[in-house]
C-alpha cells in the first residue's frame, strides 16, 4: 500500500511540475516577457523578468498544493486580482499578436471601420464573463 501511495505522489509531483514548466515555456515563447520589456525600455532585465515568472509560478503552486491561508482582507485581495487581471490582459495580447488574428479576420469579414469597436467589446465580454463566473461560481 505504501508503494502504491508513494508512486502517486510521485506521480502528482512531476506531473505539476511538468504542468508549471510547460506554462512557463508557454508564457516565454508567446513572447510576453519580451514584449513587456521592450515597450518599458528594460530590455537589459529580461533575465530577472525571468526569474520572476519562475518564481511566481513555484509560489502559486505551492499554494495551489498545500491551500496555504494568505490573510490579506478584501483590499489585498483585490490588488492581488487586479495584479493577475494584468498579466493575463498582457498574455492575451501577446497571444493576439503572434496569431494576427485581427487582420485575417478583417481581411475575410471585409470590415473597413469599427474594429477599435470590436476590441473593444472582445475585452468587455471577457472581463464581465470572468467577472460572472467569478460571483456565481463562488456565491453557492
Amino acid at each position: 500500500m505504501f508503494i502504491k501511495y508513494a508512486f502517486l505522489c510521485f506521480l502528482g509531483l512531476t506531473a505539476g511540475i511538468l504542468i508549471a514548466a510547460g506554462t512557463v515555456a508557454f508564457i516565454t515563447i508567446v513572447g510576453v516577457l519580451t514584449r513587456l520589456a521592450i515597450r518599458t525600455d528594460t530590455a537589459k532585465r529580461i533575465l530577472l523578468y525571468e526569474d520572476i515568472v519562475v518564481v511566481g509560478a513555484t509560489f502559486g503552486n505551492i499554494l495551489e498544493l498545500f491551500r496555504l491561508p494568505i490573510p490579506v482582507g478584501t483590499v489585498g485581495l483585490m490588488i492581488i486580482g487586479l495584479f493577475i487581471g494584468c498579466f493575463i490582459g498582457c498574455l492575451a495580447v501577446a497571444l493576439e499578436e503572434v496569431i494576427q488574428i485581427f487582420p485575417i479576420m478583417t481581411h475575410r469579414l471585409k470590415l473597413k471601420m469599427g474594429i477599435p469597436i470590436i476590441v473593444l467589446f472582445l475585452a468587455l465580454g471577457k472581463g464581465l464573463g470572468a467577472f460572472f463566473q467569478l460571483f456565481i461560481h463562488y456565491k453557492k
